[in-house]
């Protein structure tokens, strides 16, 4: 069984990374994952009831942790600091102030007494819950940031330093709260996602309305959707006209008009007018839920710079703690100053040293970049993927139904004849009257209908069709009906008219090109794109064309399947493939990334590493652009996070660093990464 927790009261990035490996680690538990900007734990277990041994895992490595099943979770946001300890914290400050203007100004003999008073007072007010959880670790034999600042502050004031221990207290409960408002900040912007499914349906029977679980409504049921509501679950209107918003689910910005025998999807928002809709499907396959899922499924796929983090934040701790201890010692040994000033020095390297603003920001610039992507209209499934993306430097594209719409049209006429071009048309129409095929059809809807007294219809198999007309025999069809070489300018036809043996005119049909599709191509290019080709298993004459028109820089004509992954697997580099069809599923698997086109079939959409959720391309640009600066925040917040700390720890060998400028090193750096990640969810 597949299980979904939420883990309230977790900040401690470091410490959620302990707890998803405790949990990997544990018999009975498979394809773990936790996602930080989410809370959300999932796991597979075969296990009942599963919630008391997750509880005893997060109590073992984390106090104050609560283990919650996603249903029961009511997304409050109260976790940021209580109102007492606000209040607390206040008197803290003054009581830190008080203490300092003293320092400064009055020493003596008797203030030194009421200075340590107010700074043990602002410190135990500030910072009695880090004290009590660096205490609760120590004894456990985990060494992290409370640890270290408990660690600080207790020398602070063996050493004498009263105010800085205080200072030090203050300045890291303040940033501790600023860092937990950007975190939650962060996290609100991503569960707005959330808001993309609705909870409840209005449902229509009998002529009565019930508002009822969204989850509870069976398909082929009648749901209203008022104005600007929300749409529930997928299905086809069956009375109204309106006009849709999708821009949450597609990014497409103008609203699409709907009537009566339409499709309208789940988190569309709908507009001034009552729709009434027969679903098409239950709520956990509609629209909405399946953006859902695969945007929060996405952190189970992490990506190469979110493990490298992982692995760097567990050795990375237990170095640093090692070099402190040896600042601590040697230069004492062998007589380059006292114990108590490289002692002090040490805790300066502790203190700054805690890599939390790595390892908090990494993991939400992923998921932010992600968040950002699926507004602007496409789903990518994990971070390997987004990172895929990032570096893609060739951008290989299927024809049919992707540079295309899929939708056949009469693109040519020729006539070979006396016949006019538009009776040539009107006599393959005539012809294929009764044919199913999808070319037969698009002649049919081009031609103008007139009465040429048709009879005696056959089929021709492999070729076409045949009919009587006015004595003569009027073949249609392939180039099979036609004997010897074809004309040049027909070459590019597919459907060919025959009187009598001779060939008297040709029709070039084939689907359109998508509106979009030279700009998409282009811009890409403009990215730096090395490459850009077309894949296809129509004719050269047809490949030819179409890659001319939308300005692709090679393709490949009649290609089956297997030719077609056969021909990215050998381009080298990073390549992004985008295609639609069922038939495409082995190349979008292949790719560095695989981008299926809209929320069609089932099986491009699982083999893809990513969605373009409106089945156009106008996205591909933009979240080309949002992969590349994510990877930008991510390598930028690591440079200078490390860069800070190294300087700082330095300046601490030097002895030219004291405790709160290794505070500021920690958590005004993790304040200012997250901060900086967070400008990912505000993309436009």
């Amino acid at each position: 069984m597949k299980h979904t927790y939420i883990l309230e009261n977790l900040n401690c990035a470091h410490c959620a990374g302990k707890i998803e490996q405790a949990i990997a680690e544990t018999d009975g538990y498979e394809n773990v994952s936790f996602n930080f900007a989410t809370k959300q734990l999932r796991f597979a277990s075969k296990k009942d009831d599963t919630l008391e041994e997750i509880q005893a895992i997060c109590d073992s490595i984390e106090d104050g942790v609560t283990v919650k099943d996603e249903a029961e979770h009511d997304h409050d946001h109260g976790e940021e600091s209580s109102r007492t300890e606000r209040i607390l914290l206040i008197i803290g400050l003054v009581f830190g102030a008080a203490a300092l203007v003293l320092h400064l100004f009055f020493e003596s003999a008797v203030s030194n007494y009421v200075i340590l008073g107010l700074s043990l007072a602002a410190t135990l007010l500030a910072g009695w819950k880090v004290f009590v959880k660096g205490l609760k670790n120590l004894l456990k034999f985990r060494i992290e940031e409370t640890v270290l600042m408990t660690i600080a502050v207790i020398a602070a004031f063996i050493l004498g330093e009263y105010v800085e221990g205080a200072m030090v207290t203050l300045l890291f409960t303040v940033g501790e709260l600023i860092e937990d408002y950007a975190v939650d900040s962060s996290r609100r912007d991503i569960e707005k996602l959330s808001s993309l499914r609705p909870d409840t349906a209005v449902i229509y029977a009998d002529g009565k309305e019930a508002e009822v679980a969204a989850e509870s409504v069976a398909i082929g049921s009648t749901v209203l959707v008022k104005p600007h509501a929300r749409i529930p679950l997928d299905g086809i209107i069956i009375e109204g006209t309106s006009s849709i918003d999708n821009a949450a689910l597609t990014g497409e910005s103008l609203p699409v008009s709907v009537k009566q025998g339409d499709e309208v999807l789940s988190g569309g928002v709908n507009g001034d007018s009552l729709l009434k809709i027969r679903t098409t499907k239950a709520a956990g396959d509609s629209t909405a839920a399946r953006i859902l899922q695969i945007v929060e499924n996405a952190a189970a796929r992490k990506g190469q710079s979110e493990k490298l983090i992982s692995r760097f934040a567990a050795v990375y701790t237990p170095i640093v703690v090692g070099l402190a201890f040896l600042i601590a010692l040697l230069p004492p040994l062998f007589g380059l100053g006292s114990f108590p000033q490289w002692i002090y020095n040490a805790l300066v390297v502790l203190v700054a040293s805690c890599p939390c603003a790595i390892v908090i920001s990494v993991p939400l610039a992923y998921f932010a970049g992600i968040g950002a992507a699926s507004r602007q209209g496409m789903l990518i499934k994990g971070g390997k993927y987004l990172e895929a993306l990032a570096k893609a430097d060739s951008f290989v594209f299927d024809k049919t139904g992707t540079l295309t719409t899929g939708k056949l049209a009469v693109n040519k006429v020729v006539s070979l004849s006396r016949y006019a071009e538009d009776e040539i048309l009107s006599l393959a129409a005539a012809a294929e009257q009764y044919s199913s095929h999808p070319i037969a059809a698009a002649i049919r809807g081009k031609a103008k209908q007139g009465n040429y007294g048709l009879s005696g219809f056959s089929e021709i198999a492999g070729k076409g069709t045949s009919a009587q007309w006015n004595g003569k025999t009027l073949q249609c069809g392939s180039s099979k009906l036609v004997g010897g070489s074809l004309p040049d300018s027909v070459k590019d036809c597919n459907v060919f008219l025959v009187c009598d043996g001779k060939l008297i005119g040709a029709v070039q049909v084939s689907d359109t090109v998508r509106k979009e599709s030279r700009g998409v191509l282009k811009a890409l290019k403009d990215l730096g794109a090395k490459r850009t080709m077309m894949l296809t298993g129509d004719g050269k004459h047809t490949a030819e064309r179409v890659a001319a028109e939308v300005g692709a820089d090679e393709y490949q004509a009649e290609l089956l399947p297997e030719d077609k992954l056969s021909a990215v697997q050998s381009l080298g580099g990073t390549v992004c493939f985008v295609g639609d069809g069922i038939n495409d599923a082995p190349v979008l698997a292949a790719s560095g990334c695989g981008v299926a086109m809209g929320l069609g079939s089932d099986a491009a959409i699982e083999a893809a590493d990513a969605v373009l959720s409106a089945g156009t391309l106008h996205a591909l640009p933009s979240t080309v652009k949002t992969a590349r600066r994510t990877m930008r925040t991510i390598r930028t917040n690591i440079a200078f996070a490390l860069a800070v700390k190294a300087a700082v720890i330095i300046l601490a060998c030097c002895g030219l660093a004291a405790i709160w400028i290794s505070v500021i090193a920690d958590t005004g750096v993790c304040v200012i990464c997250v901060l900086y990640t967070a400008r990912l969810l505000r993309a436009k």
